[in-house]
């Protein structure tokens, strides 16, 4: 190969097949990389949100339960198997610290390695979060905070005699209602319609809910205040209305639910609403826990959900997703090398010009290997390509350069006095001229057919007429080499060609048998129908062909015998052209035969318009 050509087709680095595949590879890791971390970043979010959120669940369900505790009790001496079973069920470690001692109350897995600086809530049931107790009232006091309104064991026993008496009685008068129990124990029925029957009782609706029915069975005694409730309720009166006189209010009275129940005014003011919770507050004060500061944290002291995400973890991602693009720079590098070899040696061979260039060696069975094979039939083809053109171009010479000369030479020495331009001259000479367009018009036929613009006007025709007219036009030519010439039809068999066509593939396949079946000898043409296919036979007993001929027989100026070209007469063309015109009907002609047996040239041809006008159209154009 020539260097400097060589070195002028070799491809720009950034356009090298290496390049690209090197190129794309990166880009592939770096996206899959990319998405990876996306993708991970993404599910650790979630999964630091999920975290965060049963965090906090878990840590307002230990404030809760905590609240519940010091509501219930009056000192903080007694939680610490409470805060233990917390820390056990959490895995939170927790910090109780009353605010009117130094002692905590202290429980979790493990000692956390610093405390928090800040406490998540504090705990105090007079005074609680309205965000992690929402089941408080407006007064934000726990409603487990019951102190002196407990309800002792005999009372509350009584309560429920009397619910269930109630209850009895409502089914029975088909009132429908649902019964609940209040913080301190206390028994409330209420109706579906979501109002309590005593309030109902109370209230402007008592002919619409049946106030002589509820009456009857006994609900306004269960709204009665127990002799403990009515100690404490008045108590509770005294403390507020004094507080009430001092800002010049109303005086109030209040019920079990804290609300006014005097007959001028049903409800609290606003105003006189500060007194009524200090009254309460004042009142439950010696009865529950006091405030205690509550810290929640994980064994590290961290208060939110545990994940480390360090600045130590930065680099070490970097030197892994590193390492993990030198390994994919390196294994692409050499993946492309051993990919790239066989395409650079199929480059060098088909950039060299020797038509005697070995072939390139098949040394992979993949998909290199198959273009490796591929190209060296591809080469052997084109090599047997340039011969045949070589070999064709000397026949067209040879076949046009001797009724040239003839004519010529007959010209010649006319023009001399040699011999006189009579009749027979004048015959010889139009001869060599139809020879001379013969073979041109053949050699149109076949550019045409190999351009794909050969026309072609298919009709419905009968085989055995276009055999008969082939026989009648080379009858004479026929009996002059003294051959028989016979038709063998198959009656009215009806196929899609064009008749002309048909005739000159006929034609052509007839001429050849007649110039090479010696005297005595016949040719027969015979039709005849194989499924949808219409089978056209021209068989001779001449000389026959030799099997390793046959594969060359349509060859353009091919013939056995080269010394034969001139004395069998034609322009070995005939049946190039037959195979062609055969083709652009969509059918096929192949030749069978042996030496001295005789030959024979089958056509094949689609019956029906449907199986061969695509083919028509798709292989002689418009």
């Amino acid at each position: 190969m020539n260097a400097v050509g060589a070195a002028g087709n070799r491809l720009p680095v950034h356009r090298s097949l290496l390049f690209r595949m090197l190129a794309s590879s990166l880009l592939i890791v770096v996206c899959a990389i990319a998405a990876t971390a996306w993708l991970a970043v993404r599910t650790t979010t979630d999964a630091v949100r999920d975290q965060q959120g049963q965090v906090l669940a878990d840590d307002t369900m230990i404030y809760r339960t905590l609240m519940s505790y010091a509501a219930s009790h009056r000192d903080w001496r007694g939680a610490d198997p409470v805060v233990r079973d917390l820390a056990r069920r959490t895995g939170r470690h927790i910090t109780v610290t009353p605010q009117d001692t130094r002692r905590s109350v202290v429980s979790g897995p493990a000692r956390p390695s610093r405390t928090p600086a800040k406490a998540f809530a504090t705990i105090d049931p007079l005074r609680t979060d309205p965000f992690l107790s929402p089941q408080a009232d407006g007064s934000s006091i726990d409603p487990a905070a019951l102190g002196p309104y407990t309800l002792r064991t005999s009372d509350r026993q009584r309560l429920d005699r009397a619910a269930n008496a109630v209850a009895k009685c409502l089914t029975g008068v088909s009132v429908p209602f649902e019964r609940s129990v209040s913080p301190s124990g206390r028994p409330v029925i209420t109706l579906l319609h979501g109002v309590s029957l005593q309030e109902q009782m109370q209230g402007a609706s008592q002919q619409q809910y049946g106030a002589k029915r509820a009456d009857d069975c006994g609900l306004l005694e269960l709204d009665a205040p127990t002799a403990g409730e009515d100690h404490a309720l008045t108590a509770l009166n005294d403390v507020v209305n004094a507080c009430l006189r001092r800002q010049k209010l109303p005086k109030v009275s209040l019920g079990l639910d804290f609300m006014s129940v005097t007959a001028a005014q049903s409800t609290i003011p606003h105003a006189a609403q500060n007194c009524v919770d200090t009254g309460r507050r004042e009142q439950l004060a010696p009865y529950v826990a006091p405030s205690a500061l509550l810290y929640v944290s994980d064994p590290s002291g961290s208060t939110t959900a545990p994940f480390d995400l360090s600045p130590a973890n930065a680099p070490r991602t970097l030197v892994v997703t590193a390492v993990v693009l030198l390994l994919a720079g390196l294994v692409t590098v050499v993946t492309g090398v051993h990919l790239v070899r066989p395409l650079r040696a199929l480059t060098r061979a088909a950039q060299d010009r020797d038509e005697h260039l070995p072939p390139v060696p098949v040394a992979r069975n993949d998909e290199i290997g198959r273009l490796t094979a591929a190209f060296n039939e591809l080469s052997e083809h084109r090599a047997r390509t340039e011969r045949q053109r070589k070999v064709m171009v000397s026949d067209i010479a040879h076949e046009l350069r001797t009724p040239l000369s003839t004519i010529r030479s007959a010209l010649e020495a006319t023009q001399d006095g040699v011999i006189a331009a009579d009749q027979h001259l004048t015959e010889s000479l139009l001869e060599e001229v139809l020879l001379l367009q013969h073979v041109i018009d053949d050699l149109q036929d076949l550019a045409a057919a190999d351009a794909g613009a050969l026309p072609l006007y298919a009709e419905q025709i009968l085989a055995e007429s276009v055999l008969r007219h082939v026989a009648a036009a080379h009858r004479a030519a026929a009996e002059k080499a003294g051959v028989t010439l016979l038709v063998h039809g198959a009656g009215r068999l009806e196929l899609w060609a064009d008749p002309l066509r048909l005739r000159q593939i006929v034609g052509n396949l007839v001429s050849n048998a007649v110039r090479h079946t010696p005297p005595g000898g016949r040719v027969t043409l015979h039709a005849r129908r194989d499924d949808a296919t219409v089978v056209v036979e021209v068989t001779d007993t001449g000389t026959g062909i030799a099997e390793e001929d046959l594969p060359f027989v349509f060859e353009r100026f091919w013939r056995a015998e080269k010394s034969r070209s001139r004395k069998t007469g034609g322009s070995g063309l005939g049946l190039s052209i037959a195979r062609k015109l055969t083709e652009a009907h969509g059918g096929v002609l192949s030749a069978a035969g042996a030496p001295g047996r005789g030959a024979t040239f089958t056509i094949r041809l689609p019956q029906s318009e449907g199986d061969g006008t695509d083919v028509l159209g798709s292989a002689c154009g418009p």
